[in-house]
């Protein structure tokens, strides 16, 4: 093709979506592991033969979405496109060409028409588990914390590579899930791949390289277009948080040039001990969606959305972290990072950010099993399970903050039933923290309560990596802090926010989860509104009175 007509671009590319998307639920629905299945964390898209990301599934997060879209080059480099067989599927989790930590896969698979290569479809999802230590932050250095897969085939001209699911049968505590997954992810790139051919056969294309062009330019100009509207300058923010050994700092200048973003996170801390390191691809997924969240949502993403941010950091620190540094709760970190930018964008455009949220995911890691949470028949049934939730979200700038909201992860919470299905837990309360949204003209986001017990009365552990403990999320223009998250059992011992805690038989874990910061002077909240949240239990009589200072 040489040109496509305008009617044709919107035909095509409407039908690129349904492919994706199809391509993406086919994840979801065969996936074995929670994570994928119910709460989304996945991403798929396809691709160009030069690896550039044409369109993705809207399921999905932009932490996978993101660093997919640049992992397809690392794959193109080590499998170039005229090397590749029909039959053909690569996988990886290597954290600094995938998804910056070992629990995502990375899968790609060439899609052939009449014998030629087409294009390329990706997919990630996140894994039950990898061996090593386990899903959590106590890792020292990436050697700890499981399998590492390198750019490697999975299926060669259509024939498994039987002696890599062996290898990984024999280094995860749950092969069953695993290896259920790896299959999903194979099958998520051919119903892509089938669909796409079906799509091109339909309207006669005999590539898509000139619809790419098509479609990345177009997205390219529309996000010149929206940056050339905004001021010009530097600005620049900081924020705290609690870190594992020492509270960290996140530092940012961000740069609006005429048609480009530049994002710097000089001045950062450095590097952790433990496994909270962000590996730059990470840092860029992230910090590329928040940017893209206020300045241009209306824009598709993909390649031509995705030039236009740039992101540097100095390499070794927190949030550019090198080899062999461990990384598995990198989301500790990268989730921060759009509040971090949004600090440097309320200066340069006001009433345009929320407040500071609870940003990072409260996952529930539970787990147990021998030299875990006992010896032997005494540490309860072996599980390991990965339940996400959430806390609040900051305030809008004209709206309260969204409660129980995964922001900017987009992960869903897990529902209890299907931790329940699967393990020997019980979640005995589910429920909004009465006053963890932050005082203001908005309320920021409440959090959540959970209560969880055992239904063998054993004991069962949490591998914590849980931010907003120490530093709270913070207001904006005048709105008060949320309240900061806590880890204890019912029986009324604190525990640590980091690493492993061991739940006693008979007793049970209390999560109290951080609510998002408030927006405006509380006092000029609307009377209205207060009463419905007294009313409804939001915010108690004795809040009303200290923060607002009303008798509702």
């Amino acid at each position: 093709m040489t040109r496509i007509s305008e009617i044709d671009v919107q035909i095509m590319w409407n039908r690129l979506l349904s492919v994706v998307e199809e391509q993406g639920q086919t994840l979801v629905r065969t996936a074995f592991s929670t994570s994928a299945r119910e709460a989304g964390d996945i991403s798929a898209g396809v691709f160009d033969l030069r690896g550039r990301m044409i369109a993705q599934a809207v399921t999905g997060t932009p932490g996978h979405v993101n660093t997919m879209a640049a992992s397809v080059g690392h794959f193109l480099d080590v499998f170039p496109v005229a090397d590749m067989k029909e039959g053909d599927v690569y996988i990886t989790n290597d954290p600094w060409k995938g998804t910056g930590h070992l629990y995502d896969l990375v899968v790609v698979s060439p899609t052939f028409l009449d014998g030629r290569i087409v294009a390329l479809f990706a997919c990630t999802s996140h894994l039950v588990d990898m061996g090593g230590v386990g899903q959590t932050p106590e890792g020292r250095q990436i050697y700890h914390e499981g399998l590492f897969i390198p750019l490697l085939r999975l299926v060669n001209a259509g024939a498994m590579n039987e002696d890599l699911l062996a290898m990984i049968r024999s280094n995860v505590r749950e092969p069953v899930q695993v290896v259920g997954d790896i299959y999903a992810l194979m099958a998520c790139n051919e119903i892509g791949s089938r669909r796409l051919v079906a799509m091109m056969r339909e309207f006669r294309l005999g590539e898509i390289e000139t619809l790419a062009d098509e479609i990345i330019s177009r997205s390219r100009r529309a996000m010149a277009e929206a940056i050339g509207r905004l001021p010009k300058g530097t600005w620049s923010a900081s924020m705290r948080i609690d870190g594992y050994e020492a509270p960290i700092d996140l530092v940012a200048a961000v740069t609006i040039g005429e048609d480009t973003i530049h994002v710097d996170f000089t001045g950062s801390s450095g590097m952790s001990t433990y496994a909270i390191n962000c590996p730059m691809c990470y840092t860029e997924a992230y910090t590329t969606f928040g940017v893209n969240c206020v300045v241009a949502p209306h824009v598709p993403n993909n390649a031509g959305t995705l030039e236009a941010v740039k992101v540097t950091a100095p390499e070794g620190t927190i949030v550019s972290a090198t080899h062999p540094a461990a990384v598995y709760a990198r989301s500790v970190i990268g989730h921060m990072l759009p509040d971090v930018v949004y600090g440097c964008l309320d200066q340069a455009l006001p009433d345009r950010v929320p407040a500071e949220g609870t940003s990072n995911l409260w996952t529930l890691n539970l787990i147990a099993g021998h030299g875990l949470t006992g010896i032997g028949k005494a540490a309860g049934s072996a599980f390991m399970v990965n339940s996400f939730h959430s806390g609040g979200a900051g305030a809008r700038p004209a709206q309260d903050g969204l409660s129980a909201t995964p922001f900017p992860s987009g992960v869903r919470n897990v529902p209890v039933e299907a931790t329940e299905a699967i393990t020997p837990l019980v979640i005995w309360r589910k429920e909004l923290r009465q006053d963890s949204g932050g005082p203001g003209r908005y309320r920021g986001g409440l959090g959540q309560v959970m209560e969880v017990g055992s239904r063998e009365n054993a004991p069962f552990g949490i591998f914590a990596r849980f931010e907003r403990v120490r530093h709270p999320a913070r207001g904006r223009k005048g709105g008060g802090p949320g309240a900061p998250g806590r880890l204890s059992l019912a029986s009324g011992t604190v525990l640590k926010a980091k690493g492993l805690s061991v739940v006693p038989p008979n007793d049970r874990l209390v999560i109290e989860m951080p609510g998002g910061g408030g927006m405006g002077v509380p006092t000029e909240r609307e009377p209205d509104a207060l009463r419905n949240d007294v009313r409804l239990g939001y915010v108690s009589p004795q809040a009303a009175r200290r923060d607002y200072g009303t008798e509702q």
